[in-house]
């Protein structure tokens, strides 16, 4: 257990570097380019995705659901896996370089697809931003399939604090931008090719300069790979089998998205929109990263250890302590991020009217926050037992509810608020989800103590719901919408943090009074982030 703990640490320090660096990262670009209302920020947030879910597709469903638990296997073998591995990191390269230059030449036809509502200018500068974006599909890739292996071997630090150069690239790269340039720039029509270029070459750039600092870290592996085009001997066929239902997931769910950027692509200019929605999606990402990820990742290696050896009670154990672990943290977060929501969504904004209508995305994302979480370790769960058919059916079923809603909020909702109705149908089918999955899994596995954690879940929300209601109470103290938490994005941060530090006060004093037990598990990794401690 003493091991879970450092690797989440170490896995959560990094994190939280990371994600306050990334939070810089986007305040800088909204000031080069604003937030709501801004056409040219669209622009650049679609084209900037469009690597993202191109990648997805080819490799991110594999990395997660296949690569790490075979790769755990592959240790076993005489060689150490080195065969395994090598051939695996050869496949990977040639389908990355293959994709990446096919994506590039389809940049048109792409960001048409994606947002077939732009204006004909803003289809133009987002397909010039899309032309220096998509090479990072490459890097993208080369960073996971290196990262997975790091992880794979308990190599868990290079994998998470890699991203804090990529942003510190990419910041120093738009503050040049706004000093030669001005900003924010929201028109489309001011664009030069110098701009994008700078603009959207530094963010490539960043991405390029992430994936080469991990190769300093390989030797860590005890892994000496070479290029091997003979991909059969060592279960290639087998991991194809795996990642086929994988593959498919993944499609399933761009294909959600892509729906979803479709319709969110007539509010652009007019409401929170594709730029608007990331940043939310980025608060909303906070917490799952720092607490889902850093405690959940070590779970997750430890969990395919224990499926691997067909301990299916130590399985069931695993399941249950990692939810209550998680639950503890995401619950407050969840609640503490919702009190917070304007001052935190001033932060990427250039208004407090705009932090307003883009308060509203953020909550409607959190809905799916405590969901989400969960998800996480049941899915991961099946993927620990070489499971990928059984977590394509459910997330089909959450990818079709995803449609729906964003189908029903676009003939529905005003413009104003259609961000809002994409975000909380997007929740509301995570919710769906999650209970299909948990369903699905207690079938299989037999007694995964369900009600235990729900229960514990429960005691969770009845501390976080007043320690929520106090941090609003704060926040209207400080003058609400109009007052000081929401006058810029620096003191919006400043309260956001305020508001967050006092829920979480409120939060541990209910705790205590409820006599949770899993208090003392939360403390103790707290602890180990303190100087001096581990």
């Amino acid at each position: 257990m003493s091991g879970i703990g450092r690797a989440s640490v170490l896995i959560g320090a990094g994190t939280i570097v990371s994600r306050l660096t990334g939070f810089l990262r986007a305040v800088v670009l909204v000031a080069a380019v604003g937030s709501v209302n801004s056409r040219a920020g669209d622009a650049f947030g679609t084209a900037n995705q469009l690597p993202n879910n191109i990648y997805a597709i080819i490799s991110t469903g594999l990395l997660t659901a296949v690569v790490v638990p075979q790769i755990v296997k592959a240790s076993a073998h005489p060689d150490g896996g080195k065969a395994f591995i090598s051939k695996l990191f050869t496949l990977g390269t040639v389908v990355l370089v293959g994709t990446t230059a096919l994506a590039t030449i389809a940049a048109p036809w792409l960001v048409q697809l994606y947002a077939p509502d732009y204006t004909p200018q803003q289809l133009a500068l987002t397909t010039a931003f899309a032309y220096w974006c998509l090479p990072q599909i490459l890097f993208y890739g080369l960073y996971a399939l290196v990262g997975e292996a790091l992880n794979a071997r308990r190599v868990y630090g290079p994998f998470t604090w890699a991203p804090i150069v990529n942003n510190a690239v990419s910041i120093a790269g738009f503050l040049v931008f706004i000093a030669l340039f001005g900003g924010p720039i929201t028109s489309t029509s001011a664009w030069t090719p110098s701009m994008v270029a700078l603009l959207a070459g530094t963010a490539t750039l960043g991405i390029v300069v992430q994936a080469v600092i991990l190769l300093f870290f390989w030797r860590r592996t005890g892994l000496h790979l070479r290029p091997d085009f003979r991909w059969r001997g060592v279960g290639l066929n087998h991991l194809g089998r795996l990642a086929g239902w994988t593959f498919l997931m993944v499609l399933a769910g761009q294909l959600a998205g892509l729906v979803q950027s479709r319709v969110l692509s007539g509010a652009s200019g007019d409401g929170p929109a594709a730029i608007a929605s990331q940043n939310a999606w980025l608060l909303f990402m906070l917490p799952y990263s720092i607490i889902v990820l850093s405690i959940g990742t070590p779970y997750f290696t430890q969990l395919s250890e224990h499926a691997s050896a067909g301990r299916d009670a130590d399985v069931r154990a695993d399941i249950g302590r990692s939810i209550r672990t998680l639950g503890v943290f995401i619950v407050i977060a969840t609640f503490a991020l919702a009190a917070a929501a304007v001052p935190a969504s001033r932060i990427f904004t250039n208004s407090a009217d705009q932090a307003v209508a883009a308060a509203w995305v953020l909550l409607a994302f959190l809905v799916g926050l405590i969901p989400l979480a969960v998800l996480f370790v049941i899915q991961r769960t099946f993927y620990a037992y070489n499971d990928t058919r059984t977590p394509f059916f459910f997330t089909v079923l959450q990818c079709v509810i995803v449609v729906a809603t964003a189908l029903i909020a676009q003939a529905t909702l005003s413009l104003e608020f259609l961000a809002a109705g994409v975000a909380l149908g997007q929740s509301f089918a995570s919710i769906v989800q999650v209970i299909l999955a948990t369903w699905l899994l207690q079938r299989r596995l037999g007694d995964i103590a369900i009600g235990a954690w729900l229960l514990s879940l429960a005691r969770f929300i009845v501390a976080a719901i007043p320690a929520a209601g106090v941090g609003w109470l704060v926040f209207l103290w400080f003058g609400g919408a109009d007052g000081w938490t929401a006058s810029s994005p620096l003191l919006g941060a400043v309260g956001a943090a305020i508001i967050g530090l006092v829920s979480i006060g409120v939060y541990v004093g209910f705790l205590a009074l409820l006599r949770a037990p899993e208090l003392s598990v939360a403390t103790g990794l707290v602890r180990r982030f303190l100087p001096g401690r581990r």
